[in-house]
């Protein structure tokens, strides 16, 4: 028998108390929560932005800012896991983070699903470039870093952090609380809403926010699917090594079709983004599929 705590659980522990049927108390729990959230994301922010800033005023040809950032994330996943002090909140923390373990079938899936979606996003994010001026990201480590090396770490540190603790806080602690309040869609898209919000430091751009928030659907399906937040970390870090590597580097040099037409790579980036959305579609569909006949076979057991 399985004896995790999952967000069954959670639901079943919320049916003893008493279910916020106010719309007032239901907005306060997303509003609590999703600020949790975004403190959280911002703080990790705050820390990883000190290491690197220290990282390059001191040794900018010694990048420790990412052995550093490691053991940070390290020691903030074993709290927020339920490890440490107040013991009497342990077992909340441990429910609200669910880094449950999957079966290899379903990561497989959802490993699958997520690449696709990534290369679906890319498109989209390459097609809104096109059409609507973004504002480049000013984050990029090449504007700031001369070294091949600490730009390489910069790159992999962040593609660590942004995962670890958005996933943690938004997929975690804030959908998980959601879920047993709210049918499960809503709690998606209210948890990819914050998720959005959380990245209004890369610029206030519509196409940019609309990216991050269908970005916050696929990432928060995924989670709720798998009761758990660690098949979305891996496809998390990988989305953003390729838009750190392959997209956002180019988003200043790009045209806009209204000036200069459509060309051939424009319409293969709409192929990309249709197809590629398509089949990540196809492979949800298969986690979903899964996912109901464990649910079947949990409840026979």
């Amino acid at each position: 028998m399985d004896h995790r705590l999952r967000v069954s659980d959670y639901r079943s522990v919320a049916r003893q108390k008493p279910i916020l049927h106010s719309p007032w108390r239901k907005t306060l729990l997303v509003v609590g929560f999703g600020l949790l959230a975004l403190l959280m994301i911002g703080i990790a922010g705050l820390i990883w932005g000190a290491l690197v800033y220290a990282n390059l005023r001191m040794s900018p040809s010694l990048p420790w800012c990412l052995p550093a950032i490691i053991i940070v994330l390290w020691l903030t996943w074993q709290y927020l896991g339920g490890k440490g002090p107040p013991h009497g909140t342990a077992a909340k923390r441990k429910l609200l983070l669910r880094a449950n373990p999957v079966s290899a079938r379903a990561f497989a899936w959802s490993a699958l699903a997520g690449t696709l979606a990534i290369g679906a996003l890319a498109g989209l994010w390459i097609i809104f470039a096109r059409l609507i001026r973004m504002p480049p990201n000013p984050l990029l480590p090449a504007n700031f870093a001369s070294t091949p090396l600490l730009v390489a770490s910069i790159i992999i540190g962040a593609s660590l952090v942004a995962p670890i603790i958005e996933e943690s806080a938004v997929r975690g602690y804030l959908q998980t609380t959601l879920e047993g309040q709210f049918q499960p869609a809503t709690a998606v898209m209210l948890s990819s809403f914050i998720f959005a919000l959380a990245h209004i430091t890369q610029g206030l751009s519509v196409s940019k926010l609309t990216v991050y928030f269908l970005v916050g659907v696929t990432f928060g399906t995924m989670a709720f699917l798998n009761d758990s937040i660690l098949p979305v970390i891996p496809v998390h870090i990988a989305a953003d090594l390729v838009f750190f590597i392959f997209v956002w580097p180019h988003d200043a040099t790009r045209e806009l079709i209204w000036h200069v037409g459509t060309d051939g790579w424009f319409w293969l980036h709409v192929v990309q983004a249709v197809g590629f959305t398509a089949l990540s579609l196809l492979a949800l569909r298969q986690l979903h599929r899964l996912a109901s006949n464990n649910n079947v076979l949990a409840q026979i057991v």
